[in-house]
């Protein structure tokens, strides 16, 4: 890794994980800071990064690793991997089975585009970059590799539905972005034709070292020009993430609680109604439907009081634990959990080694704060986890332990308390064996680390 790639994701004195995520923001769109990217940027207008530092994002990912990704592992057509051109439309040229270098590149040299659908799932560097940033934004972070020959296009004009951060990797790309049809779409456009587009609001050449920023809507086109390829890598999050997509949540949980608890929900409608409402009479008026009008009107404004607000968002959490990348560990992470530490086969002495145990003075901490979510759904108390997840977007079912009441609040406390350590004989929960059966069920899923290797303490001398 580059040096500024490795401190932006590896800060000092071992931080919890939104800082390093906070961190890893902060060096994708360097020099414009946090606050101001979100005042004047964010959800509003396009930002582009001018770097003269054409290594910048050197490290992040390259042709070279390209091959090397389809050349040693298993690259689908259509699931992986995308053949593309574009020359007034769009076409996908992908045949059907495994990616070999000699076809992919037979293709490229005849002027198609490669798209790597989802890198992160093949590199560890893109895994980690994106694994981290989910700490930062606080919901799923995925990617795109696009790979154009020189003098071409791959896509036709369109918006996507995620926040897009475009990092220039290798060559240079001629960018056009145009005004939204619709700002902040849920879903992405359909290909546009260029007669739909209008006037660019900024047309620029990125240059290897260069980031672009849209806000999800921006309509917007590259082609590669003359000369030399183009290598870019897409960063992308918020799909999905939006107000109306906790309201689909809040709101039948909502009118379900107050059909329960208030009588004036449950009442019958007017026996007259229909025939002062409805697309015929919507241009009328009458005491009736505006009396009508008054009383869903009010309806509505007490919906909120009943809005389980707390328990829609932990319905969005739930989401994340599902949607979310695993943790990238680094080596002295994974030392600390389940995955490194622990019993070992010794193949000399022809046993188990390394019999170690979690002690009541052992310090703990969640391993990344997008790690769990403890949900009440009914009578049961869930402890959703993004842990056993792998990089192939919902490769693995969802995850969840079940938990007794009397052990939610040690849960509690390690989320709330994050990244803080805490002794397991400090954990809020009366008895010191409940505590150690808690963070035991934890451990094994994943979902802890301890601030040092645990000691074996049962080992044969």
């Amino acid at each position: 890794l580059t040096d500024e790639l490795a401190r932006a994701l590896e800060p000092s004195d071992e931080p919890g994980s939104i800082e390093k995520g906070d961190s890893a923001m902060e060096w994708m769109i360097s020099p414009t800071p946090l606050q101001e990217f979100y005042k004047q940027y964010w959800e509003k207008k396009p930002l582009h990064i001018k770097r003269e530092n054409t290594r910048y994002y050197k490290e992040v990912f390259s042709t070279k690793g390209l091959e090397k990704v389809v050349r040693e592992q298993r690259v689908l057509y259509g699931k992986h991997m995308d053949i593309t051109s574009y020359d007034g439309e769009r076409e996908t040229h992908n045949p059907v089975g495994r990616v070999y270098p000699a076809v992919m590149w037979d293709y490229f040299n005849n002027g198609s585009s490669i798209r790597m659908i989802n890198p992160q799932y093949f590199n560890n560097t893109v895994w980690r970059l994106c694994a981290t940033l989910q700490d930062h934004f606080q919901c799923m972070v995925g990617a795109n590799v696009y790979l154009t020959p020189p003098g071409t296009q791959g896509f036709a004009p369109h918006w996507d539905d995620v926040e897009v951060f475009m990092l220039q990797l290798e060559g240079k790309k001629h960018w056009r972005l145009y005004e939204p049809e619709d700002k902040l779409p849920r879903h992405s456009s359909k290909n546009l034709n260029q007669d739909e587009v209008g006037k660019p609001i900024l047309e620029v050449d990125l240059e290897a070292g260069d980031m672009i920023y849209m806000p999800r809507g921006t309509i917007h086109q590259g082609n590669c020009l003359e000369g030399e390829h183009s290598l870019h890598i897409t960063i992308s999050a918020y799909q999905l993430n939006s107000w109306t997509d906790l309201l689909e949540k809040l709101l039948p949980a909502a009118l379900a609680v107050a059909s329960q608890e208030d009588q004036e929900f449950r009442e019958g409608l007017p026996r007259n109604y229909l025939s002062c409402l409805g697309a015929v009479h919507s241009e009328g008026e009458s005491p009736e439907r505006s009396s009508f009008l008054k009383k869903l009107k009010g309806l509505m404004g007490k919906l909120f009081d009943h809005a389980p607000v707390d328990a829609a968002v932990d319905q969005m959490g739930k989401k994340l634990m599902y949607d979310a990348l695993p943790p990238a560990l680094e080596v002295s992470e994974k030392l600390r959990t389940v995955a490194g530490d622990g019993e070992k086969w010794n193949s000399k002495k022809g046993c188990v080694v390394n019999r170690v145990e979690i002690d009541p003075d052992t310090s703990i901490r969640l391993i990344r704060s997008t790690a769990v979510r403890m949900v009440q759904e009914g009578d049961e108390i869930k402890v959703y986890y993004s842990t056993e997840n792998t990089r192939e977007y919902h490769e693995a079912e969802e995850q969840w332990l079940e938990i007794e009441a009397d052990l939610a609040p040690a849960v509690d406390h390690l989320i709330s308390s994050y990244p803080d350590w805490c002794k397991v004989e400090e954990l809020p929960v009366d008895d010191l064996e409940a505590r150690m059966r808690v963070v035991g069920d934890l451990w094994e899923k994943g979902i802890l680390m301890t601030s040092e290797p645990l000691e074996a303490h049962y080992d044969d001398p």
